[in-house]
């Protein structure tokens, strides 16, 4: 992020000393990407940020992929996952792998319980909270995120999720292997939004102040590379000062959310492709919302997707609320997943097609993962699968 953020106590000058009341120095932690040489943050730590005393394997959730084979598309139904075992999962650990390939991984939990301290050494998570509410506690501050909120979660970001109220909090968690960020034709060659982009900087929601927690050996979960399923494994790191001990921080590496309310359509005449839809993009995916809006005013317009033949990705849509137009006689509603597999035609229902000509408006929620190279089902995926999806735009299934 180009957007510059500034929170808590910091020094007049970058690297210099910074001294707490009883005269000693914080501890200066520079946080970037890349190598140093694309965005970074500095924080002002009490402790030294490096200092675990014990470190433990920890067993990370069944990350197994299994290929879309024989190649068909795919309805999954989420909501189906978790019934009344959510009041004990957590966001972290109780994430269920729905698909995945080696640029990304899609889970999606229904939690009611706080998560342990958690750290993605992988690459940086896009959270889109489906329903429920609570915060995000990170070593940069605090984020109050709800329904409709993007959290993106910086690559080895200290955090913790804790849900609040009676009712789950549903996660459909994004995860990368890079980085993800606004995506480039959005922003000037200095990263501010243009004009011309559906959200901008007012948008976006960071951290306003440190939050300071005391403690001694501390337990943080780590995700990072290693030869464990789809090349992950996990540590349970010890440290000896609790790692939310930031007195402040400032730069543009941070956490931050952006709620898809905010985000402002783009519409045409005729039927816009999907990337006019875009919200994130990744290393080989990008992630875009359909919003309730406004559609074509062409007088012979149709509106509902032409049928499509995305060639070089997989299109995974998750259905989050609405009447999605374009799927309905599919058996498709909130809380699904439809996988539709690179080079595959694909498009509305043939009912769909003609009840769509005259309608003015989609009142519909989704959000949509394309990815370059081609999904695998994790086990999650394979538990929430409804046959049958693949034979409904012919009416018919193959005879046995």
């Amino acid at each position: 992020m180009a957007y510059y953020r500034r929170v808590g106590e910091v020094p007049r000058t970058r690297h210099t000393r910074l001294r707490n009341p009883a005269g000693g120095l914080y501890y200066e932690e520079l946080m970037g990407e890349e190598g140093f040489s694309s965005d970074s943050s500095l924080l002002y730590h009490r402790g030294v940020p490096s200092a675990i005393v014990d470190a433990r394997v920890w067993e990370l959730p069944d990350q197994a992929r299994t290929p879309n084979a024989p190649l068909r598309p795919r309805h999954l139904r989420l909501h189906g996952l978790f019934d009344a075992e959510w009041k004990n999962a957590d966001v972290v650990t109780g994430r269920r792998l729905v698909l995945g390939n080696d640029d990304v991984r899609i889970s999606y939990v229904a939690a009611g319980a706080s998560s342990e301290l958690y750290r993605n050494g992988v690459g940086d998570e896009c959270v889109y909270v489906e329903a429920g509410r609570g915060t995000v506690q990170t070593v940069f501050g605090v984020l109050e995120v709800g329904q409709g909120d993007y959290v993106v979660l910086p690559r080895a970001t200290t955090h913790r999720w804790v849900p609040e109220g009676d009712e789950p909090l549903r996660a459909y968690v994004i995860e990368a292997n890079g980085h993800i960020a606004p995506p480039r034709r959005y922003l000037s060659r200095y990263g501010q939004f243009l004009e011309h982009a559906p959200y901008c900087e007012r948008d976006l929601r960071g951290p306003t102040e440190p939050l300071l927690v005391e403690g001694s050996d501390v337990g943080v979960l780590t995700k990072h590379r290693g030869p464990g399923p789809g090349g992950l494994v996990g540590t349970r790191h010890t440290f000896a000062r609790h790692p939310f001990d930031v007195v402040g921080w400032d730069g543009c590496l941070y956490p931050f959310v952006f709620n898809v309310a905010d985000f402002q359509p783009i519409t045409g005449r005729v039927h816009q492709p999907p990337p006019v839809h875009q919200v994130f993009e990744g290393t080989n995916f990008v992630v875009c919302n359909f919003v309730p809006r406004k559609v074509d005013y062409h007088p012979e317009s149709i509106p509902v997707p032409y049928y499509h033949s995305n060639v070089d990705s997989d299109e995974v849509m998750f259905y989050c609320g609405g009447d999605y137009e374009a799927r309905k006689g599919s058996g498709i509603g909130p809380g699904s997943v439809s996988l539709h597999p690179g080079g595959h035609a694909h498009g509305p229902q043939p009912q769909a097609y003609e009840a769509s000509v005259g309608v003015q408006f989609f009142d519909e929620l989704a959000v949509m993962v394309d990815t370059f190279r081609p999904l695998e089902l994790g086990e999650g995926g394979l538990a929430a699968e409804e046959p049958g999806y693949a034979w409904s735009w012919a009416g018919r299934g193959p005879e046995r």
